[in-house]
């Protein structure tokens, strides 16, 4: 259910509309666009996501789409119904070149199911569709290229034809005889040529000659200078052609009727293809379009959610690229607990944008279409959107702005539920605002009782408040920079956002005493409570910027620490390899050893009194205990080495213990006064009340009750050291990492590549993987032998990082493609 009735001009959706017709490549497309509906069927949704997104791929892939020749030729196949009716040549001409289209493109999925399947939706889509290679046959037999009845269509068409040109070459000599006559006796001048006049050749004349040439004057110039005579001679040639003419007509029809008349029993099959050919038209139109917005298939689920990261309002974006401009990303999340999102903050600071934003992107995807936000963002379905937005006064109807917005109310009370997402601007505004407050917060208590999901933009404080003190509703503001004075456009869940009331008047020049005087009527309290916002909302932004350094922080050195991890365990690995090996080289060189010395004894007992041959025998002694030697020193090395690695990892661990040891000392300690956090958090709190096994911390102006074993004790220094941190990671890297996340692509193809080239691929595709959290990955290595399959499979079991793999559906792959589900 949409309401109101204009949702989509509210919204923005009919310029969608119109982009995506302008995309279209016939009137086939076009009706599909404006046909586009809403729909909450899972099912449905997935399957027109999976279909745009796979067209998305083959507009980037290697294999050109046949997207020649989509004309509309259904009007034409419905008027040819009665016998004896009949296409003409451009209607066959268009019949052929769409029809043409259509079994490419049947071919174009039916291949690709042949190898292997890269476009389930699309190949599914082709499902029993009929194409016509008899007709098409048919039609190269009569028309040529141009679309023009071929000379041979039929016998009697291609003598009909001869006797034309024979006739015409006949009247073409007479008239070449008659002009070199009359030019010879001046009747006419010497560059003359024939001409035609009424479909018959005529000879151009100066009226003061008209007498000189024996004929029929059949026409004459604008400006009365020259005449146009049919010679005598050829008249009777001329009445010819025209008889030849309207045979040549007539044996024409016959044609084009006997034609009609074969394709008239197929005209529900055709229609039918044609319904296709109009699907592939919206299809690719979207593609297009979502290519044009930056717009991805984000994942779905079939429960109620919005989970969106870096979302942009399309038209928007358009608008600003135009201008040469960057648009603000919204960030948003609504879900079971937190269902209703009250956003305040100053006017102009993009609080209706960002509802429009949400309305917009979840009618876009629930009619099918790609939506613009990071792909790991998370998305839902909802039965009912329901929207208040802008001023509805209306003469007709005799009601204000205020009651406009009652009426709305009042739809909203009666439909919504847990499936229904509320959409409303400036809550409770248009009258005078304690009542309007005061109902407006009514209304929400009925929304949020009815467990259903919103985004509410408002002024009131008493809004406020009251998702401070419910469950289900929560705050969110939008941030102003306090010393530019000017909104950033970026949305802050958690806290309730300022009006800047103050700020703004003195910055466009109130005078003061104004603004002083207005301050003493609201009272200290009020200003102050604003202050406070503005202080929060300026600490959330410092704190969550050094959060979320510290997050990439950790996260980086837990990699290196893993790595570390997986190296000692490789070296270990090879040591004990190496050991082997080792003992092995040991006992052929110490065999080797007793052989060259009972060898040397044998020589010099040999040699008795040559004392060269005595001297050579020793020296190739110490030559080969040397070499033993040397070979001893790198094997000590290696084993010196190993042991100095293992002896760190112990080490290592050790401290480790010694750490949690420390901890849980301090946990038993823990006092009003210190300095305390949450074990696994970074953000530092002060206690101010110990109560048997829980204590009382203020964080920032927020007071929790928490469980004494879930703190830890934090020194100054160590919240300094923090704070010095936290601000390790550069901005490149942070820029780094988020060029990364955007470039990521779920899909990686082996195909074709070597054993070796392709586990090379792999290793990096999954530690990329892993890095931006992408959740789920596949890997295209085709069927085969199921040699390339078995070594991914292999790698795949040693990755820690990896909670399972599988076999892609059959439907969509199968044994060809493998999915990997990351932790």
């Amino acid at each position: 259910m949409i309401y109101p009735q204009n949702f989509e001009q509210k919204t923005g959706f009919d310029k969608i509309r119109h982009l995506l017709s302008e995309k279209c490549l016939s009137t086939l497309g076009k009706e599909r666009v404006n046909e586009m509906y809403f729909s909450k069927e899972y099912d449905t949704i997935c399957e027109w996501l999976n279909q745009t997104d796979e067209f998305v791929r083959i507009l980037h892939g290697d294999q050109e789409f046949p997207a020649n020749y989509f004309f509309d030729v259904r009007h034409s196949l419905k008027r040819i119904r009665p016998e004896g009716t009949f296409l003409d040549e451009k209607e066959i001409f268009d019949l052929k070149r769409s029809l043409q289209t259509i079994q490419d493109i049947v071919r174009f999925f039916k291949k690709e199911e042949e190898e292997e399947i890269l476009y389930p939706a699309l190949t599914k889509s082709v499902g029993e569709v009929c194409i016509f290679p008899q007709l098409i046959g048919k039609i190269d037999s009569i028309l040529d290229k141009f679309g023009r009845i071929k000379d041979n269509a039929s016998p009697t068409l291609a003598q009909i034809r001869r006797d034309i040109t024979t006739t015409m070459n006949g009247i073409s000599k007479s008239l070449q005889s008659i002009l070199r006559m009359a030019q010879s006796e001046g009747v006419i001048e010497k560059d003359t040529t024939p001409t035609m006049r009424d479909g018959r050749l005529v000879i151009p004349v100066a009226p003061a000659f008209k007498r000189k040439i024996r004929g029929i004057v059949h026409d004459e110039s604008a400006s009365g200078k020259t005449v146009f005579i049919e010679p005598a001679e050829v008249v009777e040639a001329n009445n010819r052609i025209r008889e030849l003419e309207g045979d040549e007509r007539r044996e024409i029809i016959r044609i084009l009727t006997d034609f009609t008349d074969l394709v008239r029993p197929f005209i529900p099959d055709i229609l039918q293809s044609y319904e296709f050919l109009a699907e592939i038209d919206f299809i690719r139109a979207k593609a297009l379009f979502a290519g044009q917005i930056k717009a991805i298939r984000p994942p779905v689920e079939d429960t109620q959610q919005i989970d969106w990261i870096r979302a942009t309002h399309p038209i928007l974006y358009l608008s600003l690229q135009k201008q040469q401009k960057e648009i603000v990303p919204l960030d948003i999340e609504l879900n079971k607990e937190n269902r209703i999102l009250i956003i305040s903050g100053p006017n102009a600071g993009g609080k209706s944008v960002c509802l429009k934003t949400v309305g917009l992107l979840q009618y876009m995807l629930q009619c099918g279409l790609l939506i613009p936000l990071n792909e790991s963002s998370r998305t839902g379905i909802f039965d009912n959107i329901l929207i208040d937005i802008g001023d509805e006064q209306s003469i007709e109807n005799d009601l204000s702005t205020y009651s406009s917005h009652l009426t709305n109310m009042k739809y909203f009370v009666r439909n919504c539920n847990d499936k229904t997402i509320l959409l409303i601007d400036e809550f409770g505004s248009g009258t005078e605002p304690q009542i309007g407050g005061a109902i407006a917060e009514a209304l929400l208590d009925r929304f949020n009782k009815n467990l259903s999901y919103g985004v509410i933009t408002t002024h009131y404080q008493n809004l406020k408040h009251f998702a401070e003190d419910h469950e289900g509703v929560i705050n969110g503001a939008m941030l102003y920079d306090r010393h530019l004075m000017q909104p950033l456009f970026k949305l802050a869940i958690g806290n309730p956002g300022s009006s800047f009331a103050i700020e703004i008047a003195r910055k466009i020049g109130l005078p003061e005493d104004v603004i002083t005087e207005a301050s003493t009527k609201v009272g200290e309290n009020y200003i102050n409570m604003d202050k406070y916002l503005q202080d929060i909302v300026r600490d959330k932004r410092y704190w969550e910027n050094k959060r979320q350094n510290i997050r990439q922080q950790e996260k980086k050195l837990n990699e290196i620490t893993e790595r570390y991890e997986q190296d000692l365990s490789s070296i270990h690995t090879q040591r004990k390899e190496l050991l082997a090996q080792a003992k092995a080289e040991a006992a052929r060189i110490l065999s080797e050893a007793n052989a060259r010395i009972e060898n040397t004894i044998r020589e010099i007992k040999e040699a008795e009194a040559e004392k060269e041959r005595t001297r050579q025998a020793r020296k190739n002694l110490e030559e080969f205990k040397a070499s033993v030697s040397q070979e001893i020193e790198v094997n000590d090395k290696i084993a010196h080495k190993i042991a100095k690695l293992k002896e760190r990892k112990e080490r290592k661990e050790k401290n480790k213990n010694q750490d949690s040891s420390k901890k849980a000392l301090q946990q038993n300690n823990i006092t009003v006064g210190d300095n305390v956090r949450l074990k696994g958090q970074r953000s530092a709190g002060t206690v101010l009340e110990v109560q048997d096994k829980q204590a009382v911390v203020a964080f920032g102006m927020i007071k929790s009750t928490i469980k004494l074993d879930q703190l830890e004790k934090v020194s100054k220094n160590q919240i300094k050291k923090e704070i010095a941190k936290s601000t390790f990671v550069s901005t490149r890297t942070t820029d780094d990492m988020r060029e990364k996340k955007l470039n990521f692509k779920m899909d990686i193809d082996i195909r074709g590549m070597r054993g070796d080239e392709a586990l090379q691929a792999v290793m990096y595709f999954i530690d990329d993987a892993i890095q931006v959290n992408a959740g789920k990955v596949r890997i295209l290595h085709g069927t085969g032998t199921g040699a390339l399959r078995q070594i991914i499979r292999d790698y795949l079991n040693t990755v820690p990082g990896i909670k399972q793999f599988h076999d892609e559906h059959v439907q969509f792959g199968g044994a060809g493609i493998t999915v990997v589900e990351l932790e």
